[in-house]
């Protein structure tokens, strides 16, 4: 075909995609919809101007159109690695990983459902082996997600049921995709196919092998991408890349499933990339997919639908019935999944309850669309596939897209309008109100002094002012008149607000690059947490969520056990770096959010709710404050150096917009703008590198800070620090428990811990140490030993301490007057009674180092 020709198709087609979202949103339709039927119009209007004798002035257009190159392999290869990929790199991973059991659940056991429900359903009216109608329901078991998506856009619908039923929506292809590789492999081997459960047990290596190379490529991608943040545009092309690299190795090389592999691929660098790429190359690496997306999903779409005409020209009378079978088959297993298993995950705790409207919506809103049609398209090419098999894979799976988007796709906004899911509740309603009014005051004063500064027309002044003064008392008469709106709802509303404003507060500090990425995902991932747990549980939840954000993690608990065992220090010194920013970037936020109750919480929800909130926020500074407290007392110095790094980016942001009025201000021009702009990047450059968290300085940094060992020269200070185990506690955690064998000394190097005796409890702080006479005298310890605050703690085993003894006069002299105040001074003094009753085996030892002191 002609290359010009092919370029006008394309750029029409193109314009087509361009028309379809603004049609839809006008006729108030899926946007699927407008481009299915603008592709079927497109392909019929070509074949029927090809074989009319109306005109022949359109032939060579139509026959362009109608012999276009449009084979299963575009799609599969081309386009759909890139919708996957960019749908994966949208995701939330870090909310969707609270509800990944129902997530995958959802995905997995649907795409099963449907799959074999369909099958069995169709086998007796189609005549086909099972194996042929498994892939039939393994092709149609795709849906569209953005379908979905729209459902709830619509709809006030629950964040977590949300992110629950899209998340299911968009995995599911990957399930879907896979299985149908499965069969159609098992029948393009002929006879000598094997039964449907061995065609099964493939797909768990088409999945497993699909994730395993995803994910390593998408690492090696960062990776190269993080080295390349000073070239935006290069990282992009690395990533185009991913996507078909992961897509083609895994399917042509290891016979797994490239969609899943596409899909790791994706999730991999939405994890990673925020913490090895700058801000800036995010932003276009997002907004560039999204454009591709946009494309390729158009693309896919429009030229699947141009085939519509050509697959149903063989379609017979009878084949309706099988379309209706699918259809009614997909319902049914649909409905299972609605009704009977989501009642099951609620029920286990695993998924939010799904209200009854918003199980028929959904039920009604799973359309099919390009994926099915490319899947179908990929079967009635394949030589090796049955002619009637092709023949009704093709019409089924094409009559039933064209239910789901003519009849499903066209009256579900009415459906969801019926339902009333798009009337917001009777506490919004009155929110809205209160909101208006306080809205319009603020209009009023500012454009009463905007309209000072232009020296308008004083009459027209005047009856606009008239106007608008109606129209404001008019919204406050209707505030005044909501009862609906209790205190407590207020107070809920007021706690939302506030966590929606943390949240823009996070995104500003990122864009500002005051925060790092890691963190900002994390904050942000925290700040939606809180506005989900105050939707459903109100006060009490939002300050369950916000402990639950404070929380150490399971991740560091780890790492501090790994480092203490094994002196696996590189997860530790990120993760306690990660806390540490956190903790003061949240502090500073928390303050933020101070000013925002009294702009705004105040004048729409009254003084009694706002000091409510600022109640709320100096609790939660508080706690914050405690807990970055507990880690400068750990780690002394680091928390400082984080501040200081935050203070010069508050500086470099400062200078960037001086720059920026001065070149508005005609001072300076473009050129020193760019070099000055230089030197601010270089520096946040080098802001962006953290301070070294050097654990092992750290043991010698303790070992030094102790009186006890203070005689120790350098190098046995430093042979020390080597010896010594490091160990950190939080509040309660049980450090020695009475009857245990002595194995280690312990000493407290910041924060104290409780030693709970028969005689009453003892307290111990820095400097202290215990375990050391249950070690020296060898019998089982007597007391029971909690940390009260953050505790660090250095151990010393046996061997180490007795040889330490011998070297530290001032450790020995303790030791002596801890046996003191034990009531053990006779047999540490008392030479005669010694001979009575021979010592314990420390005894000598101390007597030695005492000696050695003199």
């Amino acid at each position: 075909m002609d290359l010009i020709v092919i370029i006008a198709i394309l750029t029409g087609l193109f314009l087509a995609i361009a028309l379809a979202e603004p049609l839809g949103a006008r006729l108030r339709l899926p946007t699927a919809v407008i481009l299915a039927a603008l592709g079927i119009a497109i392909g019929a209007g070509a074949a029927w101007f090809w074989r009319t004798d109306v005109t022949d002035a359109l032939n060579p257009v139509a026959l362009a159109i109608l012999t276009l190159p449009i084979s299963s392999d575009v799609f599969i290869y081309v386009l759909l690695p890139i919708l996957l990929f960019q749908v994966s790199l949208s995701l939330n991973l870090r909310r969707l990983m609270d509800d990944w059991v129902p997530v995958l659940t959802l995905a997995v056991v649907a795409v099963l459902v449907a799959t074999v429900v369909i099958a069995f359903a169709l086998q007796p009216f189609s005549g086909l082996p099972l194996l042929a109608c498994l892939l039939l329901g393994a092709i149609v078991s795709t849906t569209d997600p953005s379908a979905v998506v729209s459902i709830f856009r619509a709809t006030p619908a629950p964040q977590r049921l949300a992110r629950i039923v899209e998340g299911e929506s968009l995995l599911n292809d990957a399930a879907a995709i896979a299985l149908f590789s499965v069969f159609l492999a098992a029948i393009e081997s002929g006879d000598g196919a094997p039964p449907p459960q061995a065609v099964l047990l493939q797909l768990p290596w088409m999945i497993f092998s699909g994730a395993i190379v995803g994910a390593a490529l998408g690492r090696v991608a960062v990776a190269a991408m993080g080295a390349m943040n000073s070239f935006p545009l290069a990282q992009f092309s690395v990533s185009f890349a991913l996507p078909f690299a992961t897509f083609l190795v895994t399917d042509q090389l290891l016979g797994g499933s490239g969609v899943v592999s596409a899909v790791a691929a994706g999730m991999t660098v939405n994890f990673l990339a925020p913490g090895r790429m700058a801000p800036p190359s995010l932003i276009l690496l997002r907004d560039g997919w999204n454009l591709l997306a946009y494309w390729a999903g158009g693309l896919i779409f429009v030229l699947a639908a141009l085939l519509v005409p050509e697959a149903l020209a063989q379609a017979r009378w009878s084949d309706l019935v099988l379309v209706g079978v699918v259809v009614i088959a997909a319902f049914v297993a649909r409905a299972v999944m609605l009704w009977g298993l989501l009642p099951l995950l609620t029920w286990a705790r695993l998924s939010p309850r799904v209200e009854g409207p918003y199980r028929i919506a959904i039920l009604w809103g799973g359309l099919r669309g390009a994926v099915t049609l490319a899947l179908a398209l990929a079967v009635t090419e394949n030589p090796g596939i049955p002619f009637e098999v092709k023949r009704q894979v093709g019409i089924v799976a094409t009559g039933f897209v064209l239910f789901t988007l003519l009849v499903q796709g066209t009256t579900l906004r009415m459906l969801i309008t019926w339902l009333g899911l798009d009337r917001l509740s009777p506490l919004d309603r009155a929110l809205s109100e209160q909101v208006v009014a306080v809205a319009l005051q603020d209009v009023r004063e500012t454009v009463a002094d905007t309209v000072r500064q232009l020296d308008l027309t004083p009459a027209i002044v005047r009856e606009e002012a008239v106007r608008f003064g109606d129209r404001l008392n008019d919204a406050v008469e209707r505030a005044d008149e909501a009862t609906d709106l209790q205190d407590k709802d207020r107070v809920t509303l007021g706690m939302v607000a506030m966590a929606g404003h943390e949240r823009d507060l996070v995104l500003a500090a990122f864009r500002d690059g005051l925060i790092s990425a890691r963190v900002a995902e994390r904050m942000l991932t925290d700040a939606d947490r809180l506005i989900e747990a105050t939707r459903v549980a109100g006060r009490s939840g939002y300050r369950a969520q916000a402990r639950r954000a404070l929380a150490r993690g399971q991740l560091l608990e780890l790492a501090e056990r790994a480092y203490t065992r094994y002196r696996l220090k590189a997860g530790l010194q990120n993760l306690i770096a990660d806390r540490f920013e956190l903790l003061v970037s949240h502090q500073q936020g928390l303050r933020g959010l101070r000013r925002f109750v009294e702009r705004r919480i105040l004048r729409i929800h009254g003084r009694r709710v706002a000091s409510l909130l600022q109640d709320l926020l100096r609790w939660r500074i508080e706690e914050t404050g405690r807990e970055l407290e507990g880690l400068r007392i750990q780690f002394p110095g680091y928390a400082e150096e984080v501040e200081r790094r935050l203070i010069r980016r508050l500086v470099l942001r400062q200078e960037e917009l001086e720059y920026d009025q001065y070149v508005q201000d005609g001072l300076i021009g473009p050129e020193l703008k760019m070099a000055l702009q230089q030197g601010i990047d270089d520096e946040r450059a080098r802001l962006a590198e953290r301070p070294l968290l050097d654990l092992r300085m750290q043991r010698l940094d303790i070992v030094r800070s102790f009186h006890l060992f203070s005689g120790l020269d350098e190098a046995t200070q430093a042979q020390l620090a080597r010896r010594l185990k490091t160990v950190y506690a939080k509040p309660g955690d049980v450090l020695v428990r009475r009857e245990d064998l002595p194995d280690r000394v312990w000493f407290v190097a910041s924060g104290a811990v409780e030693a709970e005796l028969a005689d009453g409890r003892h307290l111990l702080g820095h400097g202290e140490m215990f375990g050391h006479l249950s070690v020296l005298q060898k019998r089982p310890r007597r007391a029971t030993v909690r940390a009260i605050t953050h505790t660090t703690l250095v151990t010393l085993s046996e061997t180490a301490f007795r040889d330490l003894m011998r070297q530290a006069p001032q450790l020995a002299e303790a030791v002596e007057k801890s046996a003191e105040r034990r009531g053990m001074s006779v047999e540490l003094s008392a030479g005669s009674r010694q001979a009575a009753n021979p010592p314990p085996p420390w005894v000598a030892t101390l007597k030695e180092a005492l000696r050695l002191r003199a």
